[in-house]
């Protein structure tokens, strides 16, 4: 068997992989980054590419005021009962260092969202902007040929391939139709994009996750760091004392043993699509096959399970397993149905959610774990504990063609084959809307018109829309008086179903504030870390803010690495 010896080998090529990675490159150690499936990238490449990080740099430059102690009080309360304070303590010291390092030293720049809440920014410690920043847009023919193996975006999230940025950017693309200005923004980006597809056959200006998983790869290869794909690793080794000291890695032409003499770190997305795992840790998922997710079909849980070939352990006490969000499944050219997260329509004026009964259940522009925990709790309450866990997001016509629902993009693009599919139900009156999609007619007309009483003058005294800065920042800041509010007036109307589906992995393997997985007496696995998903959350299964775990993904990648190098800072 060939044999090869490294200081570290890194299994997993999203944020935490390639953050360890990168770190550990720049500390004078030789690195491996060993991926399972032909692209680099993981979950991350298909995120929204935000990073929740307290006191980060572009706040501060921002002049926004933040403190460790605020954020501590802030997590504290979000985790509740599951508040791990040594973790809690190790992330809030070195995430801003973290983000120092990657601005100074590599090619991964930030930018800040200055209207981007924490999603509970009314709780203690709560902020209404500055701890969620996102990789500044890149140019994808800085890698040269790599660009081939960096996982694509999300195609239920793109235009067509063409990635969207978030915030004013999207405003445009709302507004084309609307705005000279929008009209001529939105025109010169798609002339770039088909400028890049017909020379290079995809987008190069990459966004959002794809952004940043581009710059830690560029970070990556600048280094000297290889980047090996379809590698697959076969299972740790360890040595008498039962250190971990490497890995069988079955790459493309064969095994290879690789040393790693500093250590080993399991990145490899967590167990979105294990559905052995999701069956002992979803409820809502009985067999494991009824979760949806969004994640690459790679990521089925390979860490976690070598972790407790060595001795590792899972945490599985956290009251949520993963970060859900909404799901809804547009078909695919192939006869497949894709997976569409729901992150903006849900907090637009004119929109709301609905169960079978035809009543409302959630403020709609809450978070998405908020969303989804809310769906469930009302269709057991409605129809037991074996009830279908689905909902609907509605809209009337100027709703939707202004903005869109789902996967139905709004004026100009056509939506007429997606109704012809079944993916987007249009019906002529409320009650038309609810026989189609299995709903109380009656009680829908009534929600609706209660609704509609409020919403004139932009109010939702029923679950209050539009009520905190987290909601109002995916609103239609143009919309008065309430950028999340307005009422269903006119007919046709139109729904979309969704399911309970992910963004990640919350329960995990058990480390350290170093990032060392733990054995089943609380000591250290000497040589083994765990960073990203592959890691127990430390949100305590809560989602508090945007980017809470690329965040922490981050960060805790650069303190494996400080901790291998064996520096303090």
């Amino acid at each position: 068997m060939k044999r090869e010896e490294v200081d570290v080998l890194v299994v997993g090529s999203g944020a935490g992989g390639l953050s360890s990675a990168v770190s550990a490159a720049h500390r004078g150690l030789k690195v491996i980054v060993a991926e399972k499936e032909p692209v680099f990238g993981g979950t991350t490449a298909r995120s929204g590419g935000w990073s929740w990080i307290p006191n980060n740099g572009p706040a501060k430059r921002a002049g926004i005021q933040d403190s460790v102690e605020k954020a501590r009080t802030y997590m504290q309360h979000e985790t509740g009962e599951h508040f791990d304070a040594a973790r809690v303590d190790a992330f809030l010291e070195a995430g801003p260092k973290a983000v120092e390092f990657f601005e100074t030293k590599t090619a991964l720049q930030f930018d800040l969202g200055p209207t981007f809440a924490d999603y509970h920014p009314t709780a203690p410690g709560g902020m209404d902007a500055g701890r969620s920043i996102v990789a500044r847009p890149f140019d994808g023919r800085e890698l040269g040929r790599e660009i081939r193996r960096l996982r694509p975006p999300l195609w239920e999230i793109t235009v067509l391939g063409m990635m969207i940025g978030s915030g004013k950017e999207l405003l445009h693309f709302f507004n084309v139709t609307r705005s000279p200005v929008s009209a001529i923004f939105v025109t010169g980006l798609v002339a770039k994009f088909a400028r890049d597809m017909l020379f290079h056959g995809r987008a190069m200006r990459l966004m959002n996750g794809n952004a940043l998983v581009a710059r830690l790869a560029k970070s990556c290869f600048d280094k000297d760091v290889p980047i090996w794909t379809s590698s697959p690793v076969k299972r740790l080794i360890r040595n008498a004392a039962g250190d971990v000291t490497g890995a069988i890695i079955n790459r493309p032409d064969g095994p290879i043993e690789v040393v790693a003499r500093k250590g080993v770190v399991l990145a490899a997305g967590g167990f979105p699509q294990d559905a052995v795992r999701r069956k002992e840790l979803m409820p809502h998922a009985p067999s494991g096959h009824e979760h949806v997710s969004p994640a690459p079909p790679g990521n089925t849980g390979d860490g976690l399970r070598l972790a407790e070939t060595v001795g590792g352990t899972i945490n599985t006490d956290l009251p949520n397993a993963a970060a859900w969000v909404p799901i809804s499944r547009p078909p695919r050219g192939d006869g497949t149905l894709g997976t569409f997260p729901h992150f903006v329509d849900r907090s637009k004026p004119g929109v709301i959610a609905i169960t079978r009964s035809g009543r409302r259940f959630v403020n709609e522009a809450q978070s998405y774990h908020d969303f989804c925990q809310a769906m469930v709790a009302r269709c057991r309450e409605e129809g037991g504990p074996d009830a279908e866990l689905a909902a609907w997001f509605m809209a009337d016509h100027r709703t939707f063609r202004k903005y869109g629902l789902g996967y139905a993009k709004p004026t100009p693009v056509p939506y007429k084959g997606l109704i012809k599919s079944g993916y987007l139900v249009r019906g002529k009156t409320l009650e038309d809307l609810a026989r189609q999609i299995g709903a109380d007619g009656t009680q829908l007309v009534k929600t609706v018109e209660e609704f509609n009483r409020h919403a004139v003058r932009g109010e939702d005294p029923e679950f209050g829309k539009g009520s905190t800065a987290y909601n109002r920042s995916l609103g239609d800041p143009e919309h008065k008086p309430n950028p999340c509010v307005a009422p269903l007036a006119k007919g046709p109307f139109y729904a979309v179903r969704v399911h309970v589906g992910d963004l990640g992995t919350f329960a995990g393997i058990r480390t350290n504030e170093y990032a060392q997985v733990l054995c089943s007496e609380g000591k250290p696995i000497k040589g083994l870390y765990s960073a990203g998903n592959d890691a127990a959350s430390i949100m305590g299964g809560n989602y508090p803010g945007g980017g809470i775990t690329l965040g922490p993904a981050l960060t805790f990648g650069y303190i494996a690495a400080r901790h291998m190098s064996g520096a303090n800072a």
